[in-house]
C-alpha cells in the first residue's frame, strides 16, 4: 500500500542508488609540512618513498525522490558515465601523488581521495544528488565520506 498524506495524495518516496566501481591505483603517505623522520613514524611503511598501490573499491550512493514517471532517482547510466569522468579516467592506474594535480599538496589519504571524488562527483551531478562515497582501501579498511 502507498503513503498517502492527509490530502490522501500518493507521498513522494526517497530512494537510494549505489554504483560500485574499482580502480587501480599508487601513492605514498608523505606530508611535506612534516619531517621524513615524522612521515616514518605516522605513515610507516605506508611511506616508502617508491610508494606502493591498492585495488580500491568505491561505492557511489545517490539519494533523492523517486520519480513516479521513470521510476528512477536517477538513471544509472548516467550515474556510470559520471563515475568514469570522476574516478575511472584521472584516478585508475595512476599514481595519485604525481599525475592527479590535487595531490600535489594534498596527502593522499583514502580519505582525502574521498573528499576528492566527492568534491568532483558533486559538480557533476544535480544538485543535493549525492548521498555518500564509500572506498574499500583493503578489506579491512573502509573510509565513508558524505561532505561535511
Amino acid at each position: 500500500m502507498l503513503a498517502a498524506d492527509s490530502r490522501n495524495e500518493v507521498a513522494e518516496r526517497i530512494g537510494y542508488i549505489t554504483r560500485v566501481q574499482s580502480f587501480s591505483a599508487c601513492h605514498r603517505l608523505h606530508s611535506p609540512t612534516l619531517s621524513d623522520e615524522v612521515n616514518k613514524r605516522i605513515f610507516g611503511k605506508c611511506n616508502n618513498p617508491n610508494g606502493h598501490g591498492h585495488n580500491y573499491k568505491v561505492e557511489v550512493t545517490v539519494r533523492g525522490k523517486i520519480d513516479r514517471h521513470t521510476g528512477m532517482v536517477m538513471n544509472i547510466t548516467d550515474l556510470k558515465q559520471h563515475i568514469e569522468e570522476v574516478i575511472m579516467i584521472p584516478l585508475d592506474h595512476k599514481n595519485l601523488d604525481k599525475d592527479v594535480p590535487y595531490f600535489a599538496n594534498v596527502v593522499s589519504t583514502t580519505e582525502n581521495v574521498a573528499v576528492y571524488i566527492w568534491d568532483n562527483m558533486v559538480k557533476q551531478l544535480p544538485a543535493n544528488l549525492l548521498y555518500e562515497v564509500k572506498i574499500h582501501e583493503t578489506d579491512k579498511n573502509i573510509v565513508v565520506y558524505r561532505g561535511q
